[in-house]
């Protein structure tokens, strides 16, 4: 994990913690007029209301554990962090909220089968309904604020669930004024609305958790940016099989990209991580494996039956031997035309170097390449040979080249 993702982690942790301690103490206070204020004014409407409440200031418990757990590093158990914790708060947030709506949704329906026994409400439970839709409302613009300001998807659910809460208060208000004004059926209705907005509510963030941890991709804005930032590395020709995956608030991504085929593996881990750091600074990626293609594997494959690099060696090393050669590199391009083989040499030990012209001409390269099963075939000379190669196994070198002789095209 990047420093700066790291430091952008401990931000958003840290306004999680203090907005979610602000929600509390704000619903712990609510929640008592509430219920309080609304069974002695006896407005049913209030106390679904306060119910709503109650459910927040669980809510709110749940979001301080899963932020608390989703900043733990990774270990054996979870190799990508606890970032998911965040998304399983918020699915056990939806139920809470769908059970809580429909047990409105029950006591509503109750009531409004007995019409005649509904008692009047009480003034009090206006002022009490009035100020819990300001204090909400006041809370909703807090935490949208800070949410949106650390990018934290969570933080921004529980700040709109605020504003739902605010809605259900001026549903719960104008019901009050009804029920005051002798039409007492719109209290028990009131408590009808609310229950039905605070389960839809749950639903939505449910559904929304659900389709995270079903691996759910980055939007389309946040994907074309990751691709843009591949597409522009140095020495990537293509980017194709680009996939994401959501990881609490953030995403891991895995992407192929189409490099030179004739560079070194070196050079072409070198890209794969240039392109890997351009990916990681974007706030969104927590993590990126890029997978270096010398051709599209999504519509070329090089033949399965090419022979291996011991199996060309071993031949290599027993024609030269007759020719009083010796194998100083050798480089194998496996690709969807065949194999290309890039051979370098030198003179045998204790041998007169003689012209390389005239030592390679010696050699049965046609027959070479035939024995080989090659597409191409290229003889060069070292002018400073290193240690022969016997068992197929060393490292090519050889930087410094000189007389060629290709039998291939």
């Amino acid at each position: 994990m990047s420093s700066a993702l790291a430091d952008q982690l401990a931000v958003k942790h840290q306004v999680a913690r203090k907005s979610t301690f602000v929600s509390i103490v704000l619903n712990t206070i609510l929640v008592t007029l509430q219920i309080s204020i609304g069974l002695i004014a006896h407005s049913q409407a209030l106390v679904a209301d306060g119910v709503h409440s109650l459910a927040d200031l669980v809510s709110d418990f749940v979001v301080l554990a899963a932020n608390r757990h989703s900043d733990v590093e990774p270990d054996a158990d979870h190799n990508y962090g606890h970032s998911r914790y965040e998304t399983v708060a918020s699915l056990f947030l939806g139920a809470l909220l769908i059970t809580v709506g429909i047990g409105m949704l029950w006591r509503a329906g109750e009531r409004l089968t007995d019409i005649q026994n509904i008692p009047t409400v009480h003034l009090s439970a206006l002022a009490v309904a009035i100020l819990v839709l300001c204090s909400k409302e006041a809370l909703f613009r807090y935490m949208l604020r800070e949410a949106q300001r650390v990018r934290s998807a969570m933080l921004i659910a529980n700040a709109w669930h605020a504003r739902s809460d605010a809605a259900s208060s001026l549903v719960v208000a104008l019901g009050i004024i009804g029920s005051l004004a002798g039409i007492r059926l719109l209290d028990p209705i009131a408590a009808a609305i609310v229950g039905f907005m605070v389960a839809r509510m749950g639903w939505t963030f449910g559904w929304d958790a659900l389709q995270d941890l079903s691996d759910r991709a980055l939007d389309e804005r946040a994907t074309a940016d990751v691709l843009a930032q591949l597409s522009a590395t140095p020495g990537v020709r293509d980017v194709h099989g680009l996939r994401t995956r959501k990881m609490g608030d953030f995403a891991l991504v895995d992407a192929h990209i189409l490099v030179d085929p004739l560079i070194s593996v070196s050079e072409g881990h070198y890209i794969a991580e240039s392109a890997r750091a351009r990916v990681l600074a974007h706030h969104r990626v927590l993590d990126a494996l890029i997978h270096v293609d010398p051709e599209n594997d999504l519509t070329s494959r090089p033949p399965v039956n090419l022979p291996s690099r011991e199996r060309v060696v071993r031949e290599i090393n027993t024609t030269l031997a007759r020719h009083k050669l010796q194998l100083a590199g050798v480089t194998l391009h496996y690709l969807t035309t065949g194999l290309d083989v890039d051979i370098t040499l030198k003179a045998a030990d204790g041998q007169p170097s003689g012209e390389p012209s005239q030592l390679l001409a010696t050699l049965d390269v046609a027959g070479l390449k035939q024995r080989l099963g090659a597409h191409k075939l290229s003889l060069l000379w070292a002018l400073n040979p290193t240690p022969a190669i016997t068992d197929g196994k060393g490292e090519d070198e050889d930087e410094s080249k000189g007389n060629s002789n290709d039998s291939g095209t």
